[in-house]
């Protein structure tokens, strides 16, 4: 059997993290939160300097009440896993 030799580079961590399967995924994990969290929650996916990132936001009055008295995100971090 032949020996597999792996070098990790100082960019390929990061050239990971920023790559457009993580992002997807990310956006995937952030759209089933916001859709059990209720209507008004809105997702916003970027792709910044060392890792794509995914928040799920409250953009309506409802959903800003919603999050304040009942932790509607809080509460449906779950779906995402």
């Amino acid at each position: 059997m032949a020996r597999v030799k792996i070098r990790l580079t100082r960019n390929g961590p990061r050239l990971l993290r920023q790559s457009a399967g993580v992002a997807a995924d990310l956006a995937a994990r952030a759209e089933r939160i916001a859709a059990a969290a209720g209507p008004g929650m809105v997702v916003d996916t970027r792709i910044g300097k060392s890792r794509a990132r995914a928040s799920v936001i409250a953009s309506t009055p409802q959903a800003r009440r919603a999050e304040a008295t009942g932790r509607a995100l809080t509460r449906s971090i779950d779906a995402g896993r």
